[in-house]
Parts: structure tokens; C-alpha cells; sequence
């Protein structure tokens, strides 16, 4: 893959793919952790004199204009933290996006709105979508993806655009890219993975793959419960895929065949309901109550988590180990966060929720080795799947 170094952008207008889809409550942006991400790409683009369009992403709103979804406080705050103003397309590549983009100076900003307010951004139909990439392509010279995030995606702005302009990968791909290497290909031993998010059906691959290449499988979040089901313990009124209880056993054998260790929690913290101000207390794993749900791993399972963590050389984290959003039940992703900085091995945090579960309970990002800035792509990756965006720029 080119960088963007191997481009010859001084007064060309670049088109730069990144990754802004933040969080957002009541229009308030409430982590930027990936505006910052991409903000040395567009600087570097902007100091050698490149008129710099940004375009993104936020949320579904399936190719309908819906204002709770538009980039404008995205443009708002990417300006504060460029120190410079952000010209801001009210559509992607109508009639303001044309002036936006036409009245761009050298080495300044243009953010185009939400592409995927366009139904051709998305669509599974190649020439309703190639239509939409002439248009897109047409605003630039030359395309930059620096939007990791989003390479496992077959849309228009992540692969039919590299194939309609000179491109790059910007340095969060390239990072991302050779984090993922280590992680499949060569990782320092004893390699541990931690997987929680709420649905074990989200993991099933990435578990088929790391079986072959983990030493240790640690689980928590409310995918645990499946585990725990497969293992034949109550789990009470816990998220539970019955449908997966078959396949996480044959996970469970498989890796007993090939000495790869799994830990699951020994104790959890059961709630009567999904609330913070529900009645919640500490019961062992296998003795879930019936009207009880699993909202975090205990004190107990943190604990052992963070000790299966002591002496490994890598380590790689996706999905907090319960609601870590509301107080009572963030103890447990806080312990096992706190068990990777103190293990000293090369850990990377598989964005998503485990990257802002890491903001929000006030950790120092550069105390882990990599956070990255895409939770699907890194694990379709690490699932061993073919990412379209990668593709397209190796094309």
C-alpha cells in the first residue's frame, strides 16, 4: 500500500476517508478519542498545501437525511482541535458540497455530510454504488483511507473511490495493519486474548481462528453467560444465545484438545434489573438466581483475571466485562484494564467499546500499546477474513 508520503498533493484537492463515527447524546459528542485519531493525517495532508475533504460516517441512518445523524458537531469540534476552521458540506455531493469544496484554499478543511445519508454509499448493488463513487471521486485529485474503522465494509467510499483516483493509506491503517500482523502471525508468548461485549454470536469467529494462535482465552461481558449455559449452570435472567450453547461447547473441547486455557468468572454480579439503582449483589458464578441478571464479572473473577494476565508477553482486549456505563458494574472491566497495564506486555485494545470503556474510567491511553480505532475491521481481521478496504488500496 502506498503512504501518503508517495503522494504529490501541494494545491490538489485530496479526498480523505476517515473514521468520525463518535458517540453522540443529544447532539453532544460524548468521546472524540477517534476525531483525535485522525487529526495528524490531516494535518500532515494540510502542511504540504493539500485542500484537505474529509468524509465519514455516523450511525445507520440508511441512505436518509436524518438530522440526529449529521457530521455538523463533528465539524464543529474537529475544528476546535485543528485550531482552524472547518468548512462544512450540508450535504455529500450535491450542490454545497460542489461550492464547498470549490472555494477550499490550500492547506485548509472541508467536511462533507454524512455519506451514508447517500443510499449508494452502502448499497449491495455494485453500479448503483460505482454511481455514487463517480460523484464522491469527482469532488478530489487524489484519496487517502485513513478510516481502519471502516475497511471491512464493501462501500463506496472505502472501495470503488481508491479504484477511480491515486491513493494512499493514511498512518492509522498502516498501524493498524501491522498491530494486527503481530497479533495473527508472530506475537510474543504467552499470548492472552480477553473478549466480552454482549453477544458471544459477535466472537464466534474470531474464537474459531484464535484457538490456533492464543495461549489463553479469557471471557466476560454478557457473552460469558452462553459459556457459563455450555458448562451446564443456571444463569438466571442473563443475556443468553441458546442457539450458540452447542457451538461455545465445541469451543470449549476443542480447546481442551489443544491446551489452550479458558477462564471464565467464578463469581458475578447479579442485579434484579438493568439499572444502576437496581438491587445488585455478588453471587458465585454457577448459582446465578433465577430473577437475576449478570450485568459484571465479580470482584473475585477481576482478581483472576488480572492475575492470568501477570507474565504474559501480549495481550489483545475486546469487549468490557459488563455495563461498565453505570458505576455498580464497571469494577469488572476496570480490573481487567488495570491487569493488562500491570502484566507489562504488549497490549492492544480492540477499540469499540473496550477503547471507550478506557476513556471513560480515566485510564492514560499511552499506558497501553495500541488502542485501536476499529473494533469490526480489527476483528474480521483477526478472524483471518479479507477486508475490502484493504484491497482496494493494495489494488
Amino acid at each position: 500500500m502506498k503512504t501518503i508520503d508517495a503522494l504529490d498533493v501541494p494545491g490538489r484537492r485530496v479526498l480523505v476517508r476517515a473514521d468520525l463515527n463518535v458517540p453522540l447524546d443529544d447532539g453532544r459528542i460524548t468521546d472524540d478519542g477517534r476525531i483525535r485519531a485522525t487529526l495528524p493525517a490531516l494535518r500532515k495532508l494540510a502542511e504540504r498545501g493539500a485542500k484537505v475533504i474529509v468524509c465519514a460516517h455516523l450511525g445507520r441512518p440508511k441512505g436518509q437525511v436524518k438530522p440526529e445523524f449529521s457530521l455538523r458537531p463533528v465539524a464543529e469540534r474537529l475544528s476546535e482541535l485543528l485550531g482552524e476552521p472547518v468548512a462544512f458540506a450540508t450535504d455529500v455531493v450535491g450542490e454545497s458540497a460542489q461550492a464547498t469544496v470549490g472555494e477550499l484554499g490550500d492547506g485548509r478543511y472541508a467536511l462533507l455530510e454524512n455519506l451514508r445519508f447517500e443510499p449508494g454509499e452502502t448499497s449491495k448493488d455494485d453500479a448503483e454504488r460505482g454511481a455514487f463513487a463517480d460523484r464522491l471521486a469527482g469532488l478530489a485529485e487524489l484519496f487517502v483511507n485513513n478510516a481502519f474503522g471502516a475497511v471491512h465494509r464493501k462501500h463506496a467510499s472505502v472501495y470503488d473511490v481508491p479504484k477511480r483516483l491515486p491513493s494512499a493509506a493514511g498512518g492509522l491503517i498502516l498501524t493498524e495493519v501491522g498491530v494486527l500482523q503481530r497479533l495473527t502471525e508472530s506475537p510474543d508468548r504467552p499470548y492472552a486474548v480477553v473478549l466480552g461485549g454482549s453477544k458471544v454470536s459477535d466472537k464466534l469467529g474470531v474464537i474459531d481462528n484464535l484457538l490456533g494462535v492464543a495461549d489463553r482465552i479469557l471471557i466476560g461481558g454478557g457473552m460469558v453467560f452462553t459459556f457459563l449455559a455450555a458448562r451446564g449452570h443456571e444463569v438466571g435472567s442473563s443475556l443468553l444465545e441458546e442457539d450458540q450453547i452447542d457451538t461455545v461447547r465445541g469451543y470449549l473441547r476443542r480447546a481442551e484438545e489443544a491446551g489452550v486455557e479458558f477462564v471464565l468468572p467464578t463469581d458475578i454480579v447479579a442485579a434484579a434489573a438493568f439499572s444502576a439503582d437496581a438491587d445488585h449483589g455478588v453471587v458465585p458464578a454457577d448459582a446465578i438466581p433465577a430473577d437475576r441478571m449478570g450485568l459484571d464479572i465479580g470482584p473475585d473473577s477481576g482478581r483472576l483475571f488480572a492475575e492470568r494476565l501477570t507474565g504474559t508477553k501480549t495481550v489483545f482486549w475486546n469487549g468490557p466485562m459488563g455495563v461498565f456505563e453505570m458505576a455498580p458494574y464497571a469494577h469488572g472491566t476496570r480490573a481487567v484494564a488495570q491487569g493488562m497495564i500491570d502484566s507489562g506486555a504488549f497490549t492492544v485494545v480492540g477499540g469499540g467499546d473496550s477503547a471507550a470503556a478506557v476513556r471513560t474510567l480515566g485510564f492514560d491511553e499511552n499506558a497501553f500499546g495500541h488502542i485501536s480505532t476499529g473494533g469490526g475491521a480489527s476483528l474480521e481481521y483477526l478472524e483471518g477474513k479479507t477486508l475490502p478496504g484493504l484491497v482496494a488500496l493494495e489494488g
